[in-house]
């Protein structure tokens, strides 16, 4: 297990900038253009402002720069403000799915840095475009501004136990999100004894494989200028995902060329196929046009293993992927085939952790975009800066 640590944190004055849910956000890679404008326009203090830029026809090093000045005006105006002393954060989401209620607890760490192994263990391929924006703005700001999630096979009975001490009383931050997602955070004092309940875990993952691939490439810009210090590691949410399950739901595929699916059985609707998706038996959907209707099916793949999404890439899906896009939007799939945007969407089951961690032992990775773990951490509830001394450097 990569060494963690409590860590500084950076957080928004309520009483400056009122209600939380009018300044923080999804991560910024489910981020729709529509919706990143009404973040925008919630308050003059969203954190998309400095995740994405307040202005989408600027060129990329001037949102980059402005974010930074933003970013320091807020520092020092009292809008983000700095943790007394490093603490450990405790974080729970509680949802509805499937019609039933649900949580899901961890803890919000810094996490040591390092090269893809034993330790930290990657689950889907990276693309070079997201590192390479997301390093711009890592420079311009030097800080991490939401959580990579990572999971850990468990189950961990002292993590649970502290867990269950850390959120039994009022929270220091309560944020509902567009979903109905309950985001409680508590901070604790960053010398209780966490560490040692993760000894002996690997953590794989779950969500924020660009980020994580950004962070290695700045700590080590970082490190041959200045050596040690808080690039060392990210910030991360950790989670058991025995005991905590949390859901991993599908990236649909939209794909925008080349020839349309002819597999499988018909079905009536997008409903009938969402309902027949199954990951044990490999059996995905897929939607296209045929003389101008659109047609929903039902197929299942002759061999392979779960995840779906792996045989499906390997045996049907066989094109450039620059022609394809991705969603957790079943919708949004079924209207791209519709209005002539794409050619096909392929609907995928969703999967679970174990099952993950399964290819990645046999040193295998996912296609990019492969799984939505799901509730995401909010942005905005917590940031780590890294220009300055905190228990990592200390």
């Amino acid at each position: 297990m990569p060494r963690i640590s409590p860590f500084v944190a950076l957080r928004f004055d309520p009483e400056r900038v009122g209600p939380l849910e009018l300044v923080t956000a999804p991560p910024y890679d489910v981020i729709s253009e529509h919706d990143h404008d009404r973040y925008l326009r919630s308050s003059p203090y969203n954190v998309t402002r400095l995740d994405l830029g307040d202005d989408p026809d600027l060129a990329d090093d001037e949102r980059d720069r402005r974010a930074a000045e933003l970013f320091a005006a807020w520092r020092r105006d009292g809008i983000l403000v700095e943790t007394a002393r490093p603490a450990w954060i405790a974080y729970e989401m509680r949802f509805r799915l499937h019609g039933g209620d649900r949580r899901i607890r961890g803890v919000v760490a810094a996490v040591e840095l390092e090269e893809p192994g034993d330790g930290i263990v990657p689950h889907e391929r990276t693309m070079a475009g997201p590192v390479e924006d997301r390093l711009r703005l890592q420079r311009a700001l030097r800080a991490n501004l939401s959580c990579i999630e990572c999971v850990y096979l468990g189950p961990n009975a002292a993590m649970a136990s502290w867990l269950e001490d850390a959120t039994g009383g009022e929270p220091d931050a309560l944020v509902i999100d567009d979903e109905g997602v309950e985001h409680r955070m508590w901070l604790r004092p960053g010398d209780a004894s966490v560490p040692g309940t993760l000894d002996h875990e690997s953590l794989m993952i779950a969500d924020g494989h660009h980020r994580y691939a950004t962070s290695l490439r700045y700590r080590d810009e970082m490190r041959r200028e200045h050596g040690p210090g808080p690039w060392d590691a990210v910030m991360v949410l950790l989670i058991d995902a025995t005991t905590e399950q949390p859901p991993v739901l599908p990236f649909h595929r939209i794909q925008l060329e080349g020839e349309p699916p002819a597999a499988g059985d018909r079905v009536r609707n997008l409903e009938e196929v969402l309902e027949s998706l199954d990951d044990d038996a490999l059996r995905y959907g897929s939607i296209s046009m045929d003389d101008g209707a659109l047609v929903h099916r039902v197929a299942e793949l002759v061999s392979g293993e779960p995840p779906t999404v792996v045989a499906l890439h390997e045996q049907i899906l066989r094109v450039d992927p620059h022609a394809l896009r991705f969603s957790p939007d079943p919708l949004a799939a079924e209207e791209a085939v519709r209005d002539g945007t794409a050619v096909a969407g392929y609907l995928l089951p969703a999967t679970d952790a174990a099952t993950i961690r399964r290819v990645v032992s046999r040193g295998e990775r996912l296609p990019e975009k492969s799984t939505f773990f799901w509730p995401k951490p909010r942005t905005g509830l917590v940031l780590r800066p890294l220009d300055g001394e905190d228990a990592w450097t200390s």
